[in-house]
């Protein structure tokens, strides 16, 4: 995009008309993506309405259809379900109902159509758009519209967004809701299992997913499931054998408690329903256990969004408002959908085509056929799940390889299911497995023990790092460590940390040419709050620690809407990197947030106490401000606070509050989880592969820059990256990457808090097609 096409951002919506409606079952999030598709539409000087009450206000009319304001969308971000409300509308079946419906448009002259929904949703908005020109004929013909509003109005844009908590619809990575319900999902399974820990319980959990089987599936993956039912993977025929051998073996193993989870849509390879009642009854009948069932039901729809929704949605909002606004006559309806880490624009039909495909894949019983259909991510969750619960780990007590594991840095949600997974997938492939206790420290003094299957029992769901973590960087105590290696005999080494892991890595690189003992195969994941480990574009224990500053701000601009005229300063960490504090604010609406990546003056501050004064002007009394902990040396949250008291004196108040180590603690996220669960498959994975490849006259030698990786996600996929070829890319003094994809994110924050700027950063989703999509990315 150009300058001037930019500046054209601004006007892009002048003399356009856009509605938004939210429809079919509700989800987490969809306040936000309404929020971002209000205030984006106002920014390029569209007219933006509210359709209430999904299609049945569209049909209704009248009151239904209101305009909205900037103000109109305050404090919806936290709100879980659709402020605007959704109803399932009969009438907008009928070509009557249809009829009505474009009525309602064209007398306001909206010509823009933004739907939030599910697949059923946009696939009525979709037949709406192609029978356009023939309602309006007909509207022309009956007198209820003039031949000039019938011009005005010759043609209609649709944008969807999926707002779904089941994350069926195939052509995006995430539906919007999907990571909330899976929020209120783990927080029930971690309830249930202390209860279940203390009477040796077997827990039957029923989850919502009648034809999909993600949060099931995920469910299990975050809380270590011994068992999952899915609509797309049916059990084979001898399933009930199989299932009452598995809980008996963990029984054995010590284990206290056996958690399954079957989704509403479970069936067997005949297409014959399993309930969670008819597993109960065989694992009473079979084996007498205590078994007790719940039924999650609507729970999982309800409660605030997650940090992610409410980042997801919205970015798919302004992307939506932005498709809209470019649409022409002969764009197709597109739905705005998320891969990776990117906002990507697919063909409505085509997407829901997959998604209908499926169905039909699976009413043929051609199941080997859906699961491809639903997609890579999907595809890998299910082969991880059957690797860490249907395999029996080898009997052999003589280890294949030996591979330590050790965690390194400051602690971060997620590091003990990266240590399970890794820890288990080892043995499964016959290694010998290691752990290391507080770090390269820990290498270096010896504090080495062996894990077998039950030492890592349970570790998903904690917080913290169980190992023990430090900072200590292993240059001075190269010669120990490498001692340790020989009296261990390491093969390879699997670091689990943050920007120390990374430095430590290069560090264990330098080594080599020293010590030949170092001339082992090591990767790094990483897992860091403060999302700066270069080579990858999150890190494990970045989503919990976003979750937890939006829980605080939440709380926050609750108390600030109460005593009105006041404005909060929020200190948070992550060192140099801005990741936290950008994303927190986007995703809590704060007014600023201010960086160390994004210089700033004294000008700058000015120019946002001034924002302030205006705001206290509007019915939003309240100010929300986010600082993160090293962006200034200078400019500390002090001085800001006392500018602010200062400029803000007979206008607003300020407090300040600095959250501090809360941001490292919690119980992880199901993101979290399942990342650490997946990047530790991985990593074993590839480091079996390379100690085979290493392996010469009777040892490990491994000395080629391919030998020492950080195993990270770039954009679509988890990639394997030399810490050597990652040097160039590293601002060692500040701890950061050169560059770092979410600072495009940035112009975003600021237009919602209604910044008047260009949208020069803004991401350009050019449409795709969502077959090339699916053969071309790489597996995550």
């Amino acid at each position: 995009m150009t300058h001037e096409e930019h500046h054209a951002a601004r006007t892009l919506g002048v003399g356009k008309a856009i509605a938004v409606l939210t429809s079919g079952g509700d989800a987490q999030g969809m306040n936000a993506a309404v929020r971002a598709v209000v205030r984006v539409g106002i920014f390029t000087g569209a007219r933006v309405f509210f359709v209430h009450e999904g299609y049945q206000g569209l049909v209704d009319g009248g009151e239904n259809i209101r305009e909205a304001t900037w103000e109109s969308v305050s404090m919806m971000l936290q709100l879980g379900g659709t402020v605007i409300g959704s109803a399932r509308c009969k009438d907008f079946r009928e070509r009557e109902g249809r009829l009505r419906a474009a009525h309602n448009l064209v007398k306001r002259g909206i010509t823009n159509l933004c739907v939030i929904g599910g697949d059923g949703s946009l696939t009525g908005a979709d037949t709406f758009r192609s029978e356009w020109s023939g309602l309006l004929s007909d509207l022309q013909k009956e007198g209820k519209i003039t031949a000039e509003e019938a011009k005005k109005s010759s043609y209609l844009n649709i944008v969807g967004l999926v707002g779904s908590i089941d994350n069926d619809f195939c052509g995006t990575d995430m539906t919007i809701g999907t990571d909330s319900a899976l929020h209120r999902i783990i927080e029930i399974v971690d309830a249930i299992t202390t209860t279940a820990q203390s009477h040796q319980r077997t827990f039957v959990l029923e989850v919502m997913g009648r034809h999909c089987g993600y949060l099931a599936l995920v469910t299990s993956l975050s809380c270590g499931a011994d068992w999952v039912f899915i609509p797309e993977c049916p059990p084979d025929d001898d399933w009930e054998e199989h299932l009452c051998r598995r809980l008996s073996e963990t029984r054995t193993r010590g284990s206290r408690l056996n958690i399954i989870i079957v989704a509403e849509g479970a069936i067997d390879k005949h297409g014959k329903p399993i309930t969670s009642e008819d597993v109960k009854n065989l694992v009473v009948k079979r084996l007498g256990y205590d078994t007790r069932v719940t039924v999650l039901g609507h729970v999982q729809r309800g409660g605030t969004p997650s940090a992610f929704d409410r980042i997801l949605g919205s970015r798919m909002g302004v992307e939506a408002v932005m498709a809209l606004l470019e649409g022409t006559p002969d764009t197709p309806a597109c739905v705005v959908s998320l891969s990776g880490n990117q906002a990507v624009r697919l063909p409505l039909m085509e997407c829901v085509q997959v998604t209908k495909d499926v169905t039909k894949a699976m009413s043929e019983k051609k199941f080997d056929e859906a699961l491809k259909l639903r997609g890579r991510s999907f595809m890998n969750n299910w082969e991880v799940y059957k690797l860490l619960a249907h395999v029996r780990p080898p009997v052999s007590k003589t280890g294949l390889h030996t591979v330590a594991v050790m965690n390194v840095g400051a602690p971060a949600a997620g590091m003990n299911a990266a240590v399970r997974s890794t820890v288990r997938i080892g043995l499964i492939q016959g290694n010998r497995v290691l752990v290391v206790h507080d770090g390269f420290e820990g290498l270096a003094k010896g504090q080495i023990e062996e894990a077998g299957w039950s030492y890592v029992g349970g570790w998903t769901g904690q917080g913290g790092s169980k190992l023990g973590t430090k900072r200590t960087l292993p240059k001075k105590s190269l010669e120990q460590i490498s001692a340790n290696i020989t009296k261990f005999n390491i093969q390879g080494l699997v670091i689990i940390g943050g920007f120390e892991a990374y430095t430590g890595g290069l560090e264990l690189m330098e080594g080599r040419k020293q010590y030949d003992e170092l001339c082992i195969p090591f990767v790094i994941i990483p897992a860091t709050v403060s999302n700066n480990v270069p080579g990858s574009d999150f890190s494990v224990g970045a989503d919990t620690a976003l979750n937890t500053i939006c829980t605080t701000c939440d709380r926050i601009k609750q108390s600030a809407a109460g005593t009105k005229r006041r404005v909060f300063i929020i200190e948070t960490m992550g060192g140099y990197c801005g990741y936290l504090a950008t994303m927190a604010g986007l995703a809590a609406g704060a007014d600023a947030a201010y960086i160390f990546e994004e210089p700033f003056t004294i000008r700058d501050l000015q120019a946002n106490v001034e924002h302030l004064v205006q705001k206290m002007k509007t019915t939003v009394k309240r100010g929300l401000v986010l600082r993160n902990e090293k962006c200034n040396e200078n400019y500390t949250t002090d001085f800001i606070f006392n500018l602010y008291s200062e400029e803000g004196k007979g206008i607003f108040d300020s407090r300040k509050n600095v959250l501090g180590h809360m941001q490292q603690g919690g119980s992880p996220t199901p993101f979290d989880r399942n990342f650490a669960t997946k990047m530790g498959a991985k990593a074993m994975n590839w480091m079996t592969g390379k100690i085979k490849e290493s392996y010469r006259n009777g040892r490990i030698f491994a000395n080629t820059p391919d030998s020492g990786c950080v195993l990270g996600m770039r954009k679509r996929a988890l990639v394997f990256q030399p810490v050597a070829e990652l040097k160039d890319q590293t601002d060692f003094e500040h701890r950061i990457p050169k560059e770092q994809w979410w600072l495009k994110l940035r112009p975003i924050l600021k237009i919602l808090a209604k910044y008047e700027i260009d949208l020069d950063t803004s991401e350009h989703a050019h449409l795709e097609h969502i077959n090339r999509k699916r053969s071309g990315e790489a597996p995550v």
